[in-house]
């Protein structure tokens, strides 16, 4: 599904090819809709692309990846293709996101900054289950890739560490 969303929304879209670009376009875009820096941590990201006129944006990776969110203890699997309509403090009708709960992945298709407090943000499931959390569990040096790399080798638990 979300292939045909792409190519509907392709005409009049920007499109930005090439990991080390499409890697800063996606930063750009969450600062741009005032979402944390860190919430999409994709690696090898081949296409970004984004329809101003509609808010539909996507996001193409050569591989799906898992990330874990250590402040939160939460797993997020995504796809090879992300794709979400994006305003100010929020991402919806997302495809490509899923979320460990227990022992089952769970679909998200919301999230969005809290208006009253903005320090917690939301994630909702098609069948309008949500679960709350702190804006800054997904800050850009969650697992310690943008810091210094002495203090990323002194953080690193093994985990291998996707490009930004």
């Amino acid at each position: 599904m979300g292939s045909q969303a792409i190519e509907k929304n392709r005409e009049g879209a920007e499109v930005y090819h090439g990991a080390a670009l499409c890697a800063e376009k996606a930063v750009e875009l969450l600062a741009e809709t005032n979402m944390p820096l860190g919430l999409l941590p994709l690696a090898d990201i081949e296409e970004v692309g984004y329809n101003r006129a509609t808010g539909f944006v996507w996001l193409r990776q050569k591989k799906a990846l898992t990330h874990t969110f250590k402040q939160i203890g939460r797993q997020v699997s995504y796809a090879t293709e992300v794709t979400a309509v994006v305003e100010d403090k929020k991402m919806k009708r997302m495809t490509g996101v899923k979320s460990k709960e227990m022992l089952i992945w769970v679909t998200l298709c919301d999230m969005f900054i809290d208006k009253d407090d903005p320090s917690k943000i939301t994630f909702k499931t098609p069948t309008g289950l949500g679960r709350t959390f702190p804006v800054s569990a997904f800050g850009k040096d969650d697992d310690g890739k943008t810091k210094a790399p002495a203090a990323a080798a002194a953080t690193a638990d093994g985990e291998a560490a996707a490009a930004k």
